[in-house]
């Protein structure tokens, strides 16, 4: 579609404006591919996320760069784009009292009996890596348990996959599992952290769109699917929850951030506290051949 030279790059200094039309294009790209909705208040995260793309391409404006990510030769930029819309901050033990939850249940979970866990909207994994953590602590390194890691960028799940982490957010993890489970890298690497084998080995990262038809992942004593929902209107939330939902075990739990409720969305789950909602459909799981 764009086979001429970029014009020159604007000066770092010098602001990208995105007009109204500009921004509806965007947001409908994204609620199309994504499900996730931009509200007109989006509009400096569009800008503030892609103006490097921009510059990195010399490009002047908004409508000459999503005209070169709307021509399907430009695939690779277009997932670019949409990764850097979807890909949220996040933290180690962020939402404390959900991973003290954790704690408990695993606790109580029949010994010898496996204990998995889908960290449905994982980002770059942190949040992972946190209940590998807790269950590392409440279950052992023995015991049979697992993590299944998701989303939708694969752009940051290679980030979750190298676990590699820069050492200012090390505070955010209590003394005692930094020292047994954390590994200081060398090198080039000195400024960040990782985690040993016994973790990275429980926890398995798969692309999933949650608008979609979901793969064949198991069914889960608890999901986390936290700080997502807030970005889907409601039709695309009932989607993904009655989706994800399907994969809870007989009783199991559902996690959601809590700036964030269920209400309305679904009759297949029943609140339990804030922010967390037991099944209601009863389903038995297949059992494995």
């Amino acid at each position: 579609m764009l086979n001429k030279q970029p014009e020159k790059s604007p000066p770092i200094s010098e602001a990208i404006a995105l007009t109204a039309a500009e921004f509806k294009f965007i947001s409908e790209l994204l609620e199309h591919l994504a499900g996730i909705h931009l509200s007109s208040a989006k509009s400096t995260l569009v800008v503030g996320r892609l103006s490097k793309r921009l510059r990195h391409f010399g490009y002047r404006n908004f409508k000459t760069y999503f005209e070169f990510i709307a021509d399907p030769a430009n695939k690779a930029e277009l997932n670019i784009a949409i990764d850097l819309l979807t890909t949220n901050e996040t933290s180690f033990f962020r939402e404390p009292k959900h991973f003290e939850l954790l704690k408990t249940l695993a606790a109580a979970h029949p010994k010898g009996k496996m204990f998995r866990v889908w960290s449905a909207a994982s980002s770059s994994g942190q949040e992972a890596y946190t209940i590998a953590l807790v269950l590392a602590q409440a279950l052992g390194d023995t015991a049979p348990w697992e993590i299944v890691a998701s989303d939708l960028s694969e752009r940051i799940l290679a980030k979750a996959r190298d676990a590699l982490y820069p050492l200012e957010q090390a505070h955010q993890i209590p003394q005692e599992l930094l020292k047994k489970y954390a590994l200081k890298e060398r090198g080039d690497q000195a400024k960040f952290f990782t985690f040993e084998p016994v973790l990275k080995n429980r926890i398995t990262i798969k692309q999933i769109n949650l608008t979609q038809k979901l793969p064949d992942i198991g069914f889960f004593d608890v999901i986390f699917l936290r700080n997502i929902l807030i970005y889907f209107q409601m039709d695309v939330k009932k989607l993904v929850v009655e989706n994800v939902a399907t994969l809870l075990h007989p009783e199991g739990l559902l996690l959601i951030g809590h700036s964030e409720s269920l209400h309305g969305v679904t009759d297949n789950l029943e609140s339990v506290k804030p922010t967390v909602y037991k099944s209601l459909m009863g389903t038995v799981p297949p059992k494995k051949a």
